[in-house]
């Protein structure tokens, strides 16, 4: 490609090299005159955050409140630069502002008035949409989101598998076949219908409220870990929503995880392909039951290859969950706003 013709000179000709230092002396300082007096207008960049983060949780999701005024971020997590707080007079110092959706009253009485400029608000839950009441009142609310969902603003799962290169495997040992937990059982629920339709051709050794056998908090992996098999059934089917049923019940146990809950290509984005069985991989739930049933040794072992490269990590302090807001903070998008938290949420 040619280059283009340098611009002629004007008909007085070439300026000397005496002037053109002047002039540019002179530009010079009118722009750094200029940067003096008016400096918003030369940088359009959003100020870099020098100070700690301010995180207000308006509710705390648990029941219990832990104790949140040390520098829990970096003690435990190693986070720094943000600083968790639940004392609402620090409302117009937040960065951000925690809405857990269990905490939510009807109505946005108990709401604060007035959002201060660049305050952000998350709307945090952990159910699903099946469980997740009261939507349409949110719309217009909420900055961000933050769920089980990976789409999510910011990503909080149930848990999920860490690089561990142990390069062993361990199986606690047998005694029965296949286990279940279950406190809510309700029998419009699909898991239920699974279930009863799969005891017909095994026996499941059923835990928890529902069946009036519960499980202390120590005993839930003990208990689960002798099972070959533990039926990990979602209580509602939707984009991942992966719970604790398969991470600490199944997975951790040292069990293999029948799982019942979204597409099994939905978890292969969360676990190995060869580390569960889903209910869907069968025909009908008789050929289920055969397979379980007439597994041998060596095709059993191989569902935990899986533990050769990985670990389970859960997430159960919500005071982690909140921290991780800060680690995203940078990346997420300032000044959106959900128009329709139910549509969203619901798609």
């Amino acid at each position: 490609m040619p280059r283009a013709s340098p611009l002629p000179w004007p008909p007085w000709g070439r300026p000397g090299v005496k002037a053109v230092v002047t002039a540019g002396v002179f530009v010079t300082t009118l722009w750094n005159l200029r940067c003096f007096l008016n400096p918003s207008e030369v940088s359009r960049e959003a100020p870099k955050h020098t100070e700690p983060l301010v995180v207000l949780v308006w509710e705390w999701p648990s029941k219990q409140v832990p104790n949140i005024s040390r520098d829990v971020c970096h003690e435990l997590y190693g986070i720094t630069g943000c600083w968790l707080t639940m004392e609402r007079e620090l409302l117009g110092r937040a960065d951000v502002v925690v809405f857990p959706h269990a905490r939510l009253q009807p109505g946005r009485d108990r709401l604060p008035k007035e959002r201060p400029p660049g305050q952000n608000w998350v709307w945090v839950s952990l159910e699903s949409p099946s469980n997740t009441k009261a939507l349409a009142g949110w719309n217009q609310t909420f900055n961000w989101v933050m769920t089980y969902r990976r789409d999510s603003d910011i990503f909080i799962p149930y848990g999920k598998l860490v690089p561990n290169q142990s390069a062993t495997v361990n199986i606690p040992m047998k005694t029965n076949l296949v286990s279940w937990v279950i406190s809510n059982y309700h029998r419009t629920q699909k898991r239920a219908e699974i279930y009863k339709n799969l005891s017909r051709y095994l026996h499941v050794n059923i835990y928890g409220k529902a069946n009036k056998k519960p499980l202390c908090k120590d005993c839930l992996l003990p208990t689960t870990s002798k099972s070959k098999f533990y039926l990990a059934f979602e209580n509602s089917i939707h984009q991942d929503y992966i719970t604790e049923k398969l991470w600490r019940n199944s997975l951790m146990a040292g069990t293999v995880p029948v799982v019942l809950g979204p597409p099994r290509a939905n978890y292969e984005q969360f676990i190995p392909a060869d580390s569960f069985i889903h209910v869907d991989d069968f025909g009908s739930l008789a050929e289920l039951a055969t397979f379980l049933k007439t597994m041998n040794s060596s095709r059993y072992r191989q569902f935990f290859t899986w533990q050769k490269r990985y670990s389970v990590k859960l997430y159960t302090d919500w005071r982690e969950r909140i921290c991780t807001i800060c680690t995203a903070y940078p990346s997420l998008p300032h000044g959106r706003i959900y128009p329709n938290l139910e549509s969203w949420f619901h798609t």
